[in-house]
């Protein structure tokens, strides 16, 4: 019995083999190899009819010498294939466990994407609903899912392709779309990224699974790159809400340490987006989001970090840094009686910053400046002297800038410093202190552009901005030993 999960939810529709041949239980193939001939006549000299990609079925009409005479059903055209670039297989629940053995085989192997999504719907077609539901089933499914979002992530790795691998890529996924398996895709930093629908994961979630399977599964379906960047406020909300559910399909605490550790890092970048979009629609939730976000990165091992862990520990630590200022109301500055920040609507989506003195005149401040970002007003610190402000605005849920306000003469400059020169991606800027007399202010920045992910403590000049000094390590730098700010160093994540 043909299953129904494999019909109806997953859309599993082997188009390559005719209904009337799977109920007769005819013998199938796969094709295992890429650029397989389909010829004319049983010889290498024969015209070539057709190319097929390994992972497509088609259905045995007979054997010539050492050739399947096939006919593939999808192109609507007969020939003759070799024998050792095609498996036979027969849909039957007693050549399910065969099929099995060899998905568990290629799994992990990268570059056969193509053929493991065929050999596992084959399989998913052989077995009843019953087998489906079980764990056989559920390894099945997860096995999908697994070579779908592989193939997924090989089309969006921008690593540059010859002419006959980007042929081989784009077949493959042809392949994967004729089985049912559906793809998405948006821009995203000048590129198309591909991304896996997610469905037999999500079927794997809703049968008993193992935790080590549902971790998979979540984690799959939790990707920060397969979120559409184009997404408005309230889309992207309810995607990081969702997000943060699917989440919670699975016991942390359970799984091998290194699984655990990227379910964590996961976790603690959801909330700390969700932290992010909270405030932007009112605030309530935020600071729970964001303490979330705080405790689930703590709660990290460092040591069982592979060394493929580390780059997403970084971005996960850059995401929770980013969006900190939610989880708690900095206390007062001491020079509050001199300066103070006052914020109110701009257009609409905008806020308006306002510097302002004792007297708290909002209708001539001493600067203003307008943002589309969320402004941490409890973040505001002013200097011993009363000349300089400095305060963390957030336009982006990864991306947290340092907006400083400097007396210069008798007026009131406001210069921004981003967490680097290039187009927002991911990172952070971060008052660590004030150099009293001098026109100097202590920085911590990270950030990921382009790929490379750089951390560096800095003292910078007020009046440009410029880094005047800097280093890897906050210790190499005197300023930074005696000047740091208690509150900083208590809360920052960049001494880590």
């Amino acid at each position: 019995m043909r299953s129904a999960i494999a019909a109806s939810a997953l859309l599993l529709v082997l188009t390559a083999a005719s209904p009337a041949a799977a109920a007769a239980n005819a013998a199938t193939a796969i094709i295992v190899k890429d650029q397989t001939s389909l010829r004319a006549e049983p010889r290498v000299s024969a015209q070539q009819q057709a190319l097929l990609w390994q992972g497509e079925m088609v259905e045995v009409r007979g054997e010539r010498m050492d050739y399947l005479q096939v006919y593939d059903h999808r192109r609507e055209r007969g020939g003759f294939v070799h024998a050792s670039l095609a498996r036979q297989v027969r849909l039957t629940a007693e050549e399910a466990p065969e099929l099995l053995a060899i998905v568990r085989f290629l799994r992990d192997a990268s570059g056969a994407e193509g053929l493991g999504i065929g050999l596992t719907m084959a399989y998913i077609q052989a077995v009843p609903a019953e087998v489906l539901r079980g764990e056989a089933g559920i390894e099945a499914l997860e096995a999908l899912g697994t070579f779908a979002d592989r193939l997924a992530q090989r089309a969006s790795s921008g690593v540059p392709l010859t002419r006959t691998a980007e042929a081989a890529l784009a077949a493959h996924l042809d392949v994967a779309a004729r089985y049912g398996v559906r793809f998405t895709n948006h821009e995203r930093g000048g590129r198309m990224q591909i991304c896996y629908e997610g469905d037999a994961f999500r079927r794997v979630l809703e049968l008993r699974s193992n935790n080590v399977q549902r971790a998979h599964a979540v984690l799959a379906l939790t990707r920060h790159e397969c979120v559409d960047p184009a997404l408005g406020p309230l889309e992207r909300r309810r995607v990081d809400e969702a997000r943060a559910e699917v989440l919670d399909n699975v016991t942390a605490s359970a799984l091998p340490d290194y699984l655990k550790n990227r379910v964590l890092m996961r976790r603690a970048s959801v909330w700390a987006s969700l932290a992010y979009q909270r405030t932007r629609a009112g605030g309530e939730g935020a600071d729970t989001a964001a303490n979330l976000a705080l405790a689930e990165l703590a709660a990290v091992d460092k040591s069982e970090l592979t060394d493929g862990d580390l780059a997403e520990y970084n971005d996960a630590a850059m995401r929770v840094s980013a969006s900190r200022w939610a989880a708690a109301a900095a206390p007062a500055s001491k020079s509050a009686r001199r300066l103070k920040i006052i914020t109110e609507p701009g257009q609409p989506g905008e806020t308006c910053i306002a510097l302002v003195d004792a007297k708290g005149d909002a209708e001539r401040p001493l600067a203003r400046r307008c943002t589309y970002g969320i402004v941490w007003t409890s973040s505001a610190t002013v200097n011993r002297e009363g000349n300089a402000l400095a305060l963390a605005v957030q336009p982006l849920d990864a991306w947290r800038e340092i907006w400083v306000f400097r007396r210069q003469a008798d007026a009131w400059t406001v210069r921004v410093l981003p967490p680097a020169a290039s187009a927002p991606q991911l990172g952070y800027a971060e008052f660590a202190g004030w150099v009293p007399g001098w026109t100097r202010m202590l920085v911590a920045r990270e950030v990921r552009s382009d790929g490379k992910f750089r951390r560096s403590f800095e003292v910078m000049r007020l009046d440009t901005l410029a880094v005047a000094r800097q280093a890897a390590d906050p210790d190499k730098i005197d300023l930074f030993q005696r000047w740091q700010d208690a509150s900083w160093r208590g809360q920052t994540l960049s001494l880590r």
